[in-house]
Order: C-alpha cells, then sequence, then structure tokens
C-alpha cells in the first residue's frame, strides 16, 4: 500500500510504504528517485508487514520494484506498473 501526504508549505510529499510477502525477512525498495543501486530498507512491524516513511518531490514519477529476502522482486499491487527494459514491470508512483 502506499499513502501519500501532501504539504502545502513544503516542496515534497512524505509517502508511506506498507508492503506484506510471505516468509518474508528483509525487503527493500529499489529505484526510487531512479537509483536502482541505493536501497531503502523497510522496518518489520509485529503484524508482519513491512513499512518505509520516503519524502519525495512533488509533481514527480518514480518507478520501484520491492526486493523480498535478497531475492525476489514484486510490484506493488495497488499502484500502476509500466514495462521495463528487461521484459517485466516495474511500480509506478505519481506525485
Amino acid at each position: 500500500m502506499v499513502q501519500k501526504t501532501y504539504y502545502k508549505t513544503k516542496d515534497y510529499c512524505k509517502v508511506k510504504f506498507t508492503f506484506a510477502a510471505d516468509n518474508a525477512d528483509s525487503i527493500r525498495i529499489l529505484g526510487l528517485n531512479n537509483d536502482w543501486k541505493q536501497s531503502i530498507t523497510m522496518s518489520k512491524k509485529k503484524d508482519g508487514t513491512f513499512s518505509a516513511d520516503v519524502n519525495l518531490p512533488k509533481e514527480s514519477k518514480h518507478e520501484f520494484k520491492y526486493l523480498v529476502n535478497e531475492n525476489l522482486w514484486l510490484n506493488e499491487p495497488e499502484v500502476e506498473s509500466v514495462p521495463n527494459e528487461f521484459g517485466g514491470s516495474n511500480s509506478l508512483i505519481v506525485l
């Protein structure tokens, strides 16, 4: 799930990412700000879901994927998907 919080006086939007995957020990977000090398590590909650808060520029688009347990790439099911250069797809968030 992706929740967006806009601020009138700020040039960014706070985005809360929440994701659950069966048997997940770790989940990272890659691709935000077109950065596929630097990841954002999500925190595991008591209910087994993972979450992370990220500030992203307003009026921007970001492709991303979740990397689960360092070997499984998954998309966010609640946002649009776009084709990627590898024949698969990436999640797309529009702010």
